[in-house]
């Protein structure tokens, strides 16, 4: 049974293939391509090429087709299919081979031409595209692909008289279809006829006067073409016309912005960014391009507030433009705001990585252990195979002091992060010397960093994290050194790594050259010079013999947080304790 169903099947697709109707009471055994049972292997052999295409077998759909048509050369419906195959496989040559046979055996198909035409457009025959799709406008009126079709390939062909002629025929038969104008605006566009393009926009302004995009076109259309006063018209008539509009207050900063009228521009994008027909992203794409219209300094982006404030009130429940308030905070340096509204985005749509993320950073930037720690526990839960999580979980647990748990996070997320990312994966590294460092396990820590350098040779912060913990240990100064000198020649005006270089002559006994190094990362770090820099600096004057100076460099540490035991004695007893 199912044998006899293939092979009534491949005898109906040879029969429409080759131009033949098969009536509905016609027998089988009355076709000439299946008299007997001689011819029902050749039948099969068209059958399963078009199976195997199917299968996307390509390769066997072709060895099967051209051995059909070796025994069967008068099958279009053989040729078309090889041809296509042929168009998948990029053989231009025989595809194009295929077709042409295919149109000589079946002159009116229509499939076969549109096949042909485009092949012929793919090679860049536009021209003879067009025709072909002419040819089948005529015979078909009824079909709008055709003209349209023809209106495009003519238009890639540079040939626009005959692009208008056929792309008025599809308007002719649907009315001023939008899509249809606006093809018809690009071909005059293409001419550089601004007048004729500017006539389609103001049909389609006839035909729909209450829309705001319109007038945004044609005022954009005169400005583009150097025709501000005429643009000026336009978004004049509008404004009165639509007051409030969106579209039109765009089309007006756009304007003012060309013209160079910058005050006039900030006054009608603000207008637009809060304008409430707009939906929320069509808003903070805006908000975006107006903020970066202005100056990029704190001062300049802290006065924007209001604006930004707005549109958040417009959207409460929706978690980008909650988010985006939160970036906003973070490049003005307001992190506890910026955290806030990270908080109120992953409320909202907890499945935003992203915006964990962020948030994650700003409680690692603050130094926040217990947050850190909360919020990867929550992150974990939510995105238990993200990398990011499971390190910032183990920078939680050092903050802490629990170093068994921050080793253990660290070396889960360096499984997890790919080899391609390699900055991140150097710091995971770094990370985890540093834990190695404070638990003593020295060997560790130095195959760690040796790792992070591995993957990263010239990262400047491991070579500053590594060479400083050598010399916090007294050991491998010179390597140390080295390390110290090349993060510094990486990036010359860093105070840490000034302060690490100078800490590490220290230890080699060249004070005076050590003074200048951690004096010089005082000066760069002016009022947030930390603890741990005066600390250094105390300990430097002592050695060069300057009690005096000494004395009040530790007493600023300990104004600046230090907490150590050690700092009470030096200062009380004026000797060194490291």
């Amino acid at each position: 049974m199912i044998k006899a169903t293939c092979l009534i099947l491949s005898v109906v697709i040879l029969s429409l293939g080759s131009g033949r109707v098969l009536a509905q009471n016609e027998p089988a055994d009355s076709l000439e391509l299946s008299v007997a049972g001689k011819n029902a292997k050749t039948d099969d052999l068209f059958f399963n090429g078009i199976i195997a295409k199917r299968r996307n077998d390509s390769k066997l759909a072709k060895e099967l087709l051209e051995e059909f048509v070796q025994k069967r050369p008068n099958s279009s419906a053989a040729y078309y299919e090889l041809a296509k195959l042929y168009v998948k496989d990029k053989n231009a040559e025989k595809a194009d081979v295929y077709i042409r046979k295919a149109l000589a055996l079946d002159t009116a198909n229509k499939w076969y031409k549109e096949q042909f035409a485009t092949m012929q457009a793919d090679k860049g025959a536009y021209l003879e595209a067009g025709n072909i799709m002419a040819q089948l406008s005529a015979a078909d009126p009824r079909d709008r692909t055709y003209p349209v079709m023809s209106a495009a390939y003519y238009q890639s062909a540079k040939k626009y008289d005959l692009a208008i002629v056929y792309i008025d025929k599809a308007i002719a038969q649907v009315g001023s279809d939008e899509e249809l104008m606006g093809r018809k605006l690009q071909i005059y566009l293409d001419m550089n006829d601004v007048e004729k393009a500017a006539g389609v926009i103001r049909q389609l302004i006839t035909n729909d006067t209450r829309n705001g995009k319109y007038y945004k076109l044609l005022g954009d259309l005169y400005d583009n073409n150097k025709m501000p006063q005429k643009a000026a018209e336009v978004f004049e008539q509008a404004q009165k016309l639509l007051p409030g509009n969106a579209d039109v207050e765009f089309g007006m900063a756009s304007h003012f912005l060309k013209v160079g009228d910058t005050a006039s521009y900030l006054t009608y994008i603000k207008k637009v960014v809060v304008n409430k027909e707009l939906d929320a992203d069509t808003q903070l794409e805006l908000l975006k391009a107006y903020l970066s219209s202005i100056p990029s300094n704190d001062s300049a982006l802290k006065t924007q507030a209001p604006v930004i404030r707005q549109v958040v009130n417009q959207h409460p429940s929706n978690a980008d433009v909650q988010a985006f308030f939160g970036y906003y905070f973070s490049v003005t340096n307001q992190v506890d705001s910026a955290t806030e509204q990270y908080k109120k985005a992953i409320a909202i749509k907890p499945s935003n990585f992203t915006v964990w993320t962020a948030l994650l950073e700003n409680y690692v930037y603050a130094n926040n252990g217990d947050s850190l720690l909360r919020y990867t526990e929550k992150a974990m839960r939510l995105f238990p195979n993200q990398a990011t999580v499971h390190y910032y979980n183990g920078l939680a647990h050092n903050t802490k002091k629990n170093y068994p748990a921050a080793i253990k996070a660290i070396n889960r997320a360096i499984d997890m992060q790919p080899e391609s990312e390699k900055q991140t994966l150097a710091s995971m590294y770094s990370s985890l010397g540093e834990v190695y460092y404070y638990t003593k396990q020295t060997d560790l820590m130095e195959k760690a960093y040796a790792k992070a350098l591995e993957i990263t040779p010239n990262n400047a912060s491991v070579l500053n994290n590594y060479s400083y913990f050598l010399s916090e240990r007294g050991v491998k100064l010179d390597e140390a050194e080295k390390m110290s000198k090349k993060s510094l020649e990486l990036q010359p005006g860093e105070g840490t790594y000034m302060d690490t270089y100078g800490w590490i002559l220290y230890k080699k006994g060249n004070y005076e050259k050590a003074r200048e190094y951690v004096q010089k990362a005082i000066d760069l770090a002016g009022g947030k010079a930390d603890a741990t820099l005066y600390d250094h600096l105390g300990n430097i004057y002592f050695k060069l013999g300057a009690s005096d100076k000494a004395i009040e460099n530790w007493k600023i540490s300990k104004q600046k947080g230090n907490d150590s035991p050690l700092i009470d004695k030096k200062i009380s007893e004026v000797k060194l304790y490291e």
